[in-house]
């Protein structure tokens, strides 16, 4: 009289535990993924680092070799952004970064102070 009750509370409990190991084993595949996308991002940040800092010694060689302050710019930059005065061009430059603004900024400092010596270069 309890065999068949008891067999089916079995039936249910194996149902169960096959139900819970599928989705144990779907959690794992998608951690695993995670932890790849993961490691992917951290390399591609790494990356986008070393280029950072490598367009930031340039441009701050180019400053130097032109006479620009690159701090000055870059606070002037930063006071306009703070002030909401040029919109466009700070939300353009917030998403850069800031080796961005100051490459921006840094050449057209480098166009106002060399006059036309300079300009044909940076303006292409």
């Amino acid at each position: 009289m309890g065999f068949g009750s008891t067999a089916k509370k079995l039936q249910t409990v194996a149902d169960l535990a096959e139900k819970l190991y599928a989705k144990v084993n779907e959690i794992r595949e998608r951690v695993e993924a995670m932890q790849g996308a993961v490691q992917s991002t951290e390399e591609r940040v790494a990356t986008l680092e070393r280029d950072l800092a490598e367009q930031r010694a340039i441009v701050e060689a180019i400053a130097e070799a032109q006479d620009i302050d690159v701090d000055a710019v870059v606070a002037e930059v930063v006071d306009e952004r703070d002030a909401g005065g040029d919109t466009e061009q700070s939300g353009d430059a917030g998403t850069a970064g800031n080796a961005s603004e100051t490459n921006d900024d840094a050449s057209a400092g480098t166009d106002e102070d060399s006059g036309t010596d300079d300009t044909p270069g940076a303006g292409a």
